[in-house]
């Protein structure tokens, strides 16, 4: 479905579908996501607001629904994509926006994994660090390889099989799962 992630309607008209279609909602992948890399003083209210939408407004709208639909069954699993910036921020790469907002979102993971426990529902995350996306130009992705100490970008299939794991691993909740070639891990030298 095709919508603004910020939009309640949208989740509105993504879980309705999803009933429609499949009778029971089993997994929520929040994936929708923002980056801009600028220096604190350099972001604008119009950044900081569409962080804010995008990054937590729209996990806000569709986890709700998804939590209610999956309480509802008994079961249910809610992951959420943040980033190793929240944990291991770099000089080379000034992102206060998406640690403020990824990291509210590791913290609303953590305290939703709690209180949702008992429900049948677990709530995860997968903080990956520089993944090759479109988002990346072919020419930096030499530089970008450099800042993890596994010595490379990751790749899509990375985070996928993250999402995966978590997936089929009945007994975890509240885990941020870093997917970063070691960047949370600390400082490496080049």
């Amino acid at each position: 479905m095709q919508g603004d992630v910020a939009d309640p309607v949208t989740a509105d008209l993504v879980f309705e579908e999803a009933l429609k279609r499949f009778g029971h909602v089993d997994t929520l992948v929040n994936n929708a996501g923002i980056f801009i890399a600028k220096p604190f003083t350099a972001y604008s209210k119009d950044d900081y607001a569409v962080y804010m939408a995008t990054n937590v407004t729209g996990f806000f709208h569709m986890t709700q629904r998804a939590v209610e639909a999956m309480t509802k069954q008994g079961h249910g699993h809610v992951v959420t994509i943040t980033t190793s910036l929240v944990d291991q921020p770099m000089t080379s790469v000034p992102a206060v926006l998406a640690s403020l907002t990824k990291g509210a979102l590791n913290a609303a993971t953590k305290s939703l994994a709690i209180e949702c426990a008992k429900s049948g529902v677990r709530v995860n995350a997968v903080s990956p660090g520089i993944i090759k996306t479109p988002m990346h130009p072919v020419e930096a992705h030499q530089a970008l390889a450099s800042l993890h100490p596994i010595g490379r970008m990751g790749e899509i299939s990375d985070v996928v099989d993250a999402v995966m794991y978590l997936e089929s691993a009945g007994f975890v909740t509240g885990e941020i799962l870093h997917v970063d070639g070691g960047q949370a891990a600390g400082h490496h030298t080049l």
